[in-house]
């Protein structure tokens, strides 16, 4: 298992750190020059540029630039931000929270009800297997954007069900804020867990081990629970553990839409403004995120089927 940890570790830390070089050198490649925004636009001040090219050391060389956006990094300071003159760490903090509830909400929805869902198909006759493919299919294929405007109009909009606009106030009050756009968010993920896990369960419940505690005359719950499930858990967790961590990255879509002051609007607004003290910093961290948790769910994976541990080592 320590062995087993450590490559886990070390592959999390070599994928940041390429992550952070592959950001960094797309952001430098990019179009357009942040200096000359920042000093008047299309005929700035000479001078004026040339002071904001030193502050943020635009003129160095491409890995000079890199070491000092790293080093700034390592030791807790990604930067002032170019456009809000404040800090990257503050605008972060302030807004990470909110990502954080809404990302929670949502993956609460997609393991429950996706989980659930995903079951309920895979044990059901085939008329309610056939609902819910549809179901899933069109969740599926629909777009967050899409799905957001739908539930404006249905939810805000006609039945004055819930706010369009917003982050809400105290816990309840942020949780009504933040219920359609963690359904807009979380639809075609909670569609895709839902097949993965019918998938498996009727992969399961047509097995060898599950007709031999048939025979048996095993009630058909302990059945269920003991043979089906516990042995469809692996793979359901791990779809479940890419899906939550991708939440992270599809949030700036639900975010802007609703209006949610989060870190996936942030990221969006600070592009828009060629802000790329920002956006170096929010795009590094969210890929932080995803595979700190993708390491967590196969370290998980791995506790739950230690056959998964042999083979890995």
């Amino acid at each position: 298992m320590i062995l087993f940890l450590g490559r886990k570790l070390a592959g999390l830390v070599a994928t940041v750190a390429v992550a952070s070089l592959v950001i960094f050198g797309a952001l430098y490649l990019a179009p357009g020059d942040p200096a000359a925004l920042l000093a008047g636009g299309h005929q700035p001040n000479p001078a004026a540029l040339a002071e904001i090219r030193a502050r943020y050391h635009l003129d160095d060389p491409f890995l000079l630039q890199y070491w000092h956006w790293l080093s700034g990094l390592l030791t807790g300071d990604p930067g002032t931000s170019m456009v809000l003159k404040e800090p990257v760490t503050g605008l972060i903090a302030a807004r990470l929270p909110t990502t954080g509830l809404l990302v929670a909400y949502a993956s609460l929805l997609i393991l429950i009800l996706g989980v659930a869902s995903g079951i309920f198909a895979g044990v059901a006759g085939k008329v309610v297997d056939g609902v819910l493919t549809v179901t899933t299919t069109v969740l599926m294929a629909a777009p967050a954007f899409v799905a957001a405007i739908l539930l404006i109009w249905v939810f805000a909009t006609k039945l004055s069900w819930f706010p369009v606009y917003g982050s809400g106030t105290g816990f309840l009050d942020r949780i009504h804020h933040l219920t359609l756009p963690a359904l807009a968010l979380s639809g075609g993920y909670l569609a895709y867990v839902s097949r993965i896990t019918r998938t498996e369960v009727r992969a399961e419940l047509t097995s060898d081990h599950v007709a031999a505690a048939r025979v048996r005359g095993l009630p058909r719950r302990h059945v269920l629970r003991r043979h089906v499930l516990r042995n469809a858990a692996p793979p359901i967790l791990a779809v479940s553990g890419v899906t939550v961590a991708g939440l992270f990255a599809g949030t700036a879509v639900a975010e802007q839409a609703f209006g949610v002051s989060g870190l996936g609007s942030l990221l969006v607004q600070s592009a828009a403004r060629q802000d790329m003290v920002v956006v170096q910093a929010i795009a590094l961290l969210l890929v932080a995120i995803f595979v700190l948790v993708n390491t967590l769910v196969d370290v998980l994976n791995a506790v739950l089927d230690p056959r998964l541990l042999r083979e890995r080592t």
